[in-house]
């Protein structure tokens, strides 16, 4: 796995990587897949109800090998951000991520993500047409997929509209990203009853690269040039691309079972913690799953 950075905006500033994560200027999935891959073809559509630009996917050659990207796009400008609505994807989103897995899996493809979104489309017509019900069915889908799944947060990860297509086997973060259930403003807002104390709340919150990884949900850190990856697109992608292919030969080694058992158990123990002095596990007080030893 990737060696992990540590840097003084993970000891301390929360809030500086809250703001570099959400960056206009950071990379998007589609300007990663374009330095990543050898060759990509982009797929449309949920085949129930249309295509949603805020999820992007297709096939693509990474090293010669072929793979399915999955991803949000966020814009670039307020015209481009009205388009992928900001990377907050619809049900249809959803549900073309699905279609994507379900193809890779059929072709024994590996599946890659990138995450960068704020959360799942929370409006009406989402609602409507089961936003809810799409984000589960990838939470499932992609627990259960029998062909390795790696991840990338390069930018926001927020809520289950993240965690949808997050479901892997590694999870490797940008130097300059942040996971979290809630938004800072938002948990400042229940929490704290004051938007204004985001701030505050996003030190609490411990949603930094190092954090993830002192809790065991991330694997790694991919580092950034000074000033963030918009610095050195190039660079960061050739890291990607470096632990991508280093990933992917790792989990190749495992069969399409160990891939799955290894996986749910992974995200089973998330959620451990000390009271009392004995460790505990959230999953397992609440609902009698997790259990064993990391």
């Amino acid at each position: 796995m990737s060696d992990v950075v540590v840097t003084k905006k993970d000891a301390g500033d929360a809030w500086k990587i809250v703001e570099a994560a959400r960056g206009a200027k950071r990379p998007t999935t589609l300007d990663y897949v374009g330095l990543l891959a050898d060759s990509y073809m982009e797929l449309h559509g949920d085949r129930f109800y249309g295509d949603d630009p805020a999820l992007v996917g297709g096939v693509a050659l990474v090293g010669g090998i072929p793979v399915t990207f999955i991803g949000n796009q966020k814009g670039r400008n307020m015209a481009e951000a009205m388009k992928r609505n900001f990377g907050m994807a619809n049900p249809e989103g959803y549900r073309k991520a699905q279609r994507l897995a379900a193809q890779a899996e059929t072709f024994g493809r590996p599946i890659v993500t990138f995450i960068n979104t704020a959360g799942a489309f929370p409006g009406l017509e989402a609602e409507e047409r089961g936003i809810g019900e799409a984000i589960a069915v990838c939470l499932r889908q992609f627990s259960l997929l029998r062909v390795p799944v790696v991840s990338f947060l390069i930018g926001e990860g927020g809520s289950g509209g993240a965690l949808a297509i997050g479901v892997c086997d590694e999870l490797y973060m940008l130097e300059n990203s942040m996971y979290s259930v809630i938004s800072p403003e938002g948990c400042a807002s229940i929490l704290l009853r004051d938007s204004a104390r985001a701030k505050e709340a996003a030190e609490y919150m411990k949603l930094s690269p190092r954090d993830l990884v002192d809790f065991h949900i991330a694997d790694g850190i991919i580092p950034e040039p000074s000033g963030g990856a918009q610095e050195d697109p190039g660079a960061v992608a050739a890291l990607i691309k470096k632990q991508l292919l280093e990933s992917l030969s790792r989990l190749s080694g495992k069969s399409p079972d160990q891939l799955v058992r290894d996986r749910v158990k992974k995200f089973r123990l998330m959620g451990e913690y000390i009271e009392n002095g004995t460790k505990q596990n959230f999953w397992q007080r609440m609902f009698g799953l997790g259990g064993g030893e990391r």
